[in-house]
């Protein structure tokens, strides 16, 4: 009997029970007289409670942090305390769906992108239709304002349908700095090797096996399956475009980003950069240091050393294995 309703309960039972007076009850179990005469004035916020079901049947994995911010966007303010009370009294808690295994080991540093469309990361997601169907969609994502760039779900897709979406980002937005990937088949192909020779765009591929360093879009696939694949039974492919597609708008537009306080990517109002803009940075022990951007040396011309392209170097990558050139990784 620890909580006062149970204390009350019991002091009740006794009367009832024993016909004595409230006094003898209390005195038995050692209740405080003055707690059976407590009346509760605090508000039941019902209004507020009806909202805050409502979000959170409408955004079934937020959790209360996220959807206070929601609230306080509605104009409905309160203490974080509070709305943790009422979240855990309407049993609004989100169910944890497994764990996964955490890197373990010395982690290379991670660049760190100084304004928009510097680099974007790039990765696959596989989901399946109710028939049973497979389908993948590539993900375009900004590093530095987490923002969606591009979901493209389809059956197949190959190195030059990557090639081709990417142009057309390009023609909407401006080519980015850098673009980082793992090393699929699909992100190593000649189609790939030699659009990035076509645009100019500096391509780097992450170590293998070591999906951390593209920790950006690692994180937004996570978000992806989570709140919309997962919650989502896909007929056909059509069906799909248009549910990633409002989901993508949502995602850009409205969800609050732990990482950028609560806003949105849309409200991250920054010029684009340029190919002059400010380098890429690396993170270090001494602080931040610009990498990948530099000027060439003496004796190198634009595209490397002995006019080496990036096929060339991707082929020597190849050849040499794990023990090779590293200079690829990042």
């Amino acid at each position: 009997m620890v909580a006062p309703a149970e204390r009350r309960e019991a002091v009740a039972y006794l009367r009832a029970s024993y016909e004595v007076s409230e006094r003898r009850a209390c005195e038995a179990i050692k209740v405080e007289r003055t707690s059976m005469r407590y009346r509760r004035r605090r508000a039941d916020d019902a209004e507020l409670r009806v909202r805050l079901r409502a979000l959170a049947a409408e955004r079934r994995r937020f959790g209360y942090r996220r959807l206070k911010i929601m609230l306080d966007r509605e104009g409905l303010h309160m203490n974080i305390k509070k709305l943790r009370r009422l979240y855990a009294e309407e049993k609004l808690q989100v169910r944890r769906r497994g764990g996964r295994k955490r890197a373990v080991g010395t982690r290379r540093p991670m660049t760190l992108p100084q304004g928009p469309n510097q680099r974007w990361s790039l990765d696959f997601v596989a989901d399946a239709f109710s028939d049973g169907r497979r389908f993948r969609v590539l993900c375009v994502v900004d590093d530095f304002t987490r923002e969606s760039i591009c979901l493209v779900p389809d059956t197949s897709l190959s190195g030059k349908r990557v090639a081709r979406e990417l142009d057309a980002v390009i023609a909407r937005r401006g080519k980015p700095l850098m673009i980082v990937s793992d090393n699929g088949t699909e992100f190593t192909c000649n189609a790939i090797l030699k659009w990035t020779q076509d645009c100019g765009v500096e391509w780097h591929y992450i170590a293998p096996g070591k999906p951390q360093q593209n920790g950006f879009v690692e994180s937004f696939n996570g978000r992806l399956r989570d709140e919309c694949l997962n919650e989502t039974l896909f007929h056909s492919l059509s069906h799909a475009r248009d549910v990633l597609a409002e989901w993508q708008f949502d995602y850009n537009q409205v969800r609050p980003h732990s990482s950028l306080n609560g806003r949105a990517p849309a409200l991250i109002s920054l010029p684009s950069c340029s190919a002059a803009s400010r380098p890429l940075r690396v993170g270090c022990a001494d602080g931040l240091r610009p990498a990948l951007t530099q000027p060439a040396r003496d004796g190198w011309d634009d595209i490397g050393r002995d006019e080496e392209t990036a096929l060339d170097r991707t082929k020597k990558h190849r050849q040499d294995g794990l023990g090779g050139n590293r200079g690829l990784y990042f």
